[in-house]
């Protein structure tokens, strides 16, 4: 049923929980997984030398996060492509799930947002308005939202 599962994945319990979901349904279809991090875009006015030390360690951490999650699912015997993106998470996560014709989105509820996220939506409800694709979005175990 599933080829292409992206996984939006920010280290938060919530998407630990979503890995899981994800993890099960494409071990059941033999299907790959897209690992999608996302982080904030650096502002320009920081200047080119401190600007691209934000943007290295940014991506370094955007990795470390992706890495334990694909180790995971390399280790359950998973395909596993990872993406690293600067740029808002919804966007990004629009963005590789068109492009790499994924069936089904699958993200936690509720992530390391900012508080910008309060005032203009959050990433799900964002990516729910946006796409085609099926979306699974999963809450962390004991966790209330709201």
């Amino acid at each position: 049923m599933f080829n292409r599962i992206l996984l939006a994945i920010d280290g938060s319990p919530h998407a630990r929980e979503a890995l899981k979901y994800a993890r099960d349904l494409a071990l059941l279809d033999g299907a790959q997984v897209i690992l999608v991090h996302a982080f904030e875009q650096v502002r320009t006015y920081l200047g080119e030398p401190q600007e691209g030390q934000v943007v290295a360690r940014r991506v370094a951490s955007g990795y470390e996060v992706a890495d334990d999650a694909a180790k995971e699912l390399q280790d359950a015997g998973l395909e596993v492509v990872v993406e690293v993106l600067e740029g808002p998470a919804a966007d990004a996560i629009l963005r590789v799930a068109d492009v790499r014709e994924c069936d089904l989105i699958v993200m936690g509820s509720r992530g390391h947002g900012t508080v910008t996220s309060l005032l203009l939506g959050s990433v799900s409800h964002r990516v729910l308005a946006h796409t085609q694709t099926p979306v699974m979005i999963v809450r962390a175990a004991g966790k209330a939202t709201g």
